[in-house]
């Protein structure tokens, strides 16, 4: 059992998911599908649903779409669940369609967020959406989570409101919303929901549930991981850690300081987790300064401060302040009003929560929205307890159909043509085997709600998921997609002490370097990818998922695995970029990583007599870049015969640190300062334009700006006909006298960015 199993590890004991009482409701069986409608109720025998999940997907009872595992698991637990999916939301009228849920409605916006689903990076509306039958568009509102939560209050202003879903973990405080260029409140209060749910929710779920059913008013349901809530002011018996000012210096304790990166019981141990150079300073300068003032309970501490109570216990010690129990610490983030105003606080605020993401040393989180009688507080519990193995087998293993409800099927029960729902496409030949990331990639949303703590199911029951889709979904030709998740290396992969993981506030184990307590053996891994490719009627097992070169290059054994039999001649990668400044802000490695990994790649691909080819992909736009990075990068792109058909823009997701970086311009993973790092914002949809221009520099429509952009940058000597320049003195003529600069030799499609090599000769005349 990795250490991820062993919830012991963690501040309290976890009530295990199969562990609780079934409901009364268990006696009606195991739906075929979670019903969408009255008949399918009255097929069932229901005379009405417990629950009802309001989805802006399409809903496709697979263990890949949220409103499926969470219904499936409630299901599990004794309760009647109903499904509404991309209601109609201009009226309460759809909301209504099974009647009046017992206990609660649930609300996600979906697998994705519904504002990244509906624009792009250049906020320009698309016109599909993988998760709608048919790939149409505009099947669910903006803010799917806010629309949907006033319509239930509509439909029935009793029944209490559970939200959740990606959209609602990435909003959960104040956070800056690229789309109306502002920060919004969180989305706890803007959606008048009772509880928000953020992260994977099975557990929260399932003890909400039959909380609510005991006749427990959901008001009163405050100590639930992983959740968050309005409430006017902090109760009795709570130490209230002020960390809204970061101008004011003075004494940090080790166990209170959210900049340092692990404690004292590291330390204990003999042994020690990376560190990053600021928390030592950090800690070793607060602690000298003002030790006699910190004395007196009346003395404002910042960053972070004890706020005198009188109905707090008693902190005071003999010229020390004592650290207070974390269990009953709540970290006072700047209020909405002020990180509003003041981007430098919103990056302060940003980085004391992901520095409180561990669920082995998280506080709660506390934000003030409103002043005045109209003030209230956000009050966000600390993430949930991270499912053992056993449990994660559980939840796969449920009764899924793998299949889209039929009510999606044409007269023939087909789902294809005008049914067809591309993300069910996708992924309905893959299994997915793990959850989390400690990556910790700043762009990236993976750590705001799976969280870093890898979460591996068991192999039999990835096994039993392979058997499952060859002897049961139709149109399985033997090749299994995927066996991945968030990243396709990290299954069974963790710390190897579970003392200092649980005490570890490091953002990411694996930048700037691989941390000297992680356990790199990807063994497991490999015996689960033998042991399935060697299943009757399975031909290949591919991977797709995206894969940590870095860590794969620690295990040259898992190398050759992959690539001798996992890869279906193209590997999708990502460096992101090839230049130091942006990686140090995307905190990925350097680009001599990937040329470790291309060397290993290219050895064993030989070794079989395989031609087959890494795909790299990289990102545009992203804060920390500057032009002549960018410039870099494309000349690299040409040096190794890469051309990208299409290229992904930085694109600033709700609460990502990348994102902080991009509205407040400071850099939030060293300490938050006035006067701390400013970091390159690219703005403006001309530089954004020419960024994304020196990715596709082979693309003639391009060239007249690379033209200028270069001869601005003193770079004119990259311009000209020969192969060592980026791009030609020429332009195309509109009346075809030049072929278009794109070759058609595509190498393969990853992420939706399609890369094909090249000779790096310029366009030939048509003959």
């Amino acid at each position: 059992m990795n250490a991820y199993a062993d919830v012991s590890l963690f501040p309290r004991h976890a009530k295990p998911l199969t562990s609780y009482r079934k409901y009364w409701a268990a006696r009606f069986g195991t739906a075929p599908f979670l019903p969408m409608s009255r008949e399918e109720m009255t097929q069932l025998g229901w005379d009405s649903c417990d629950i009802i999940i309001v989805t802006g997907d399409a809903y496709v009872d697979h263990p890949s779409f949220g409103m499926a595992v969470i219904g499936r698991m409630l299901e599990n637990q004794g309760f009647r669940v109903g499904i509404i999916a991309q209601p109609d939301w201009q009226s309460a009228d759809p909301f209504k369609a099974l009647g009046k849920p017992n206990l609660f409605f649930g609300v996600t916006a979906g697998n994705m967020d519904s504002m990244i689903n509906r624009y792009t990076a250049d906020r320009k509306i698309r016109s599909d959406d993988a998760y709608t039958p048919g790939d149409v568009g505009g099947k669910r509102p903006d803010r799917a989570a806010l629309v949907y939560s006033q319509r239930c209050k509509e439909a029935y202003n009793d029944v209490p409101i559970v939200l959740g879903g990606i959209e609602g973990s990435l909003r959960r405080i104040a956070h800056y919303d690229y789309w109306s260029d502002k920060v919004r409140r969180s989305i706890v209060v803007d959606s008048k929901c009772d509880l928000l749910l953020y992260g994977n929710a099975e557990r929260a779920i399932v003890e909400i549930a039959h909380r609510l059913a005991a006749k427990e008013p959901v008001q009163d349901i405050t100590d639930v991981r992983g959740t968050a809530f309005v409430r006017r002011e902090t109760p009795e018996g709570w130490f209230e850690i002020d960390s809204s000012s970061i101008d004011v210096p003075g004494r940090v304790e080790a166990h209170v300081n959210p900049y340092l990166m692990v404690s004292d019981q590291a330390k204990a141990q003999g042994e020690t987790c990376a560190r990053e150079d600021e928390a030592n300073a950090v800690a070793d300068a607060t602690n000298a300064q003002v030790a006699a003032k910190a004395g007196d309970a009346g003395f404002t501490i910042s960053p972070l401060n004890f706020v005198p109570n009188p109905n707090m216990p008693a902190l005071q010690g003999k010229g020390k302040l004592k650290v207070p129990p974390r269990e009953r610490s709540v970290i006072r983030l700047p209020a909405f009003e002020q990180v509003k105003s003041d981007p430098v606080l919103y990056a302060h605020a940003n980085r004391v929560l992901h520095l409180e993401t561990n669920p082995g040393n998280a506080r709660a989180l506390v934000q003030a929205h409103g002043e005045g009688h109209t003030a209230r507080d956000v009050w966000v519990n600390p993430p949930p307890i991270p499912l053992t193995t056993a449990e994660m087998d559980h939840v796969f293993d449920l009764p899924y159909a793998r299949s889209p409800h039929p009510a999606y099927a044409d007269e023939n029960g087909s789902h294809d043509g005008a049914t067809k729902i591309p993300a069910w496409e996708m992924i309905r030949f893959s299994v997915n085997i793990m959850r989390g990331c400690f990556g910790g990639c700043t762009f990236c949303s993976i750590t705001e709600h799976e969280g870093r703590i890898i979460q591996s199911r068991s192999e039999d029951s990835v096994i039993r998921e392979i058997e499952d889709i060859r002897d049961k979904v139709s149109g399985f030709t033997g090749v299994i997609s995927d066996l991945g998740g968030p990243t396709a290396n990290m299954y069974r992969i963790g710390c190897k002490s579970p003392e200092i993981e649980a005490a570890c506030r490091k953002p990411s184990c694996v930048y700037p370097g691989i941390c000297q307590n992680l356990n790199t053996d990807h063994s497991s891994l490999i015996h689960m990818y033998r042991r399935a490719r060697a299943l009757k009627g399975v031909k290949k097992i591919l991977i797709g998922s995206g894969l940590r070169y870095d860590l794969a290059v620690k295990s040259p054994e898992y190398v050759k695995e992959l690539v001798q039999h996992h890869v279906g001649g193209y590997l999708k990668i990502a460096p992101e970029h090839t230049e130091g400044g942006p990686l140090s802000k995307m905190m990925k490695p350097g680009i001599g990583s990937y040329d470790k990994f291309k060397q290993m790649f290219d050895k064993y691909s030989a070794e079989v007599g395989k031609k087959q080819f890494l795909i790299p992909y990289f990102i545009a736009a992203h804060p920390g870049t500057s032009d002549e990075d960018m410039m870099n990068l494309a000349l690299w792109l040409k040096r190794n015969g890469f051309r990208a058909d299409q290229v992904q823009t930085f694109y600033p997701s709700p609460m990502a640190t990348a994102t902080a970086m991009y509205h407040s311009g400071r850099n939030p993973l060293g300490r938050v300062t006035r006067s701390s790092e400013v970091v390159d914002i690219v703005r403006g949809e001309r530089r954004r334009r020419l960024h994304k221009a020196f990715l596709r520099y082979h693309d003639a429509n391009n060239w007249p700006l690379l033209r200028e952009a270069l001869k601005a940058m003193g770079r004119a000597d990259l311009i000209g006909n020969g192969k060592q320049h980026l791009i030609p003195t020429f332009q195309p003529q509109t009346d075809g006298g030049y072929t278009s600069a794109r070759r058609k030799n595509s190498t393969g499609v990853m992420k939706g960015r399609l890369l094909t090599q090249h000779t790096g000769l310029p366009p030939r005349k048509k003959k």
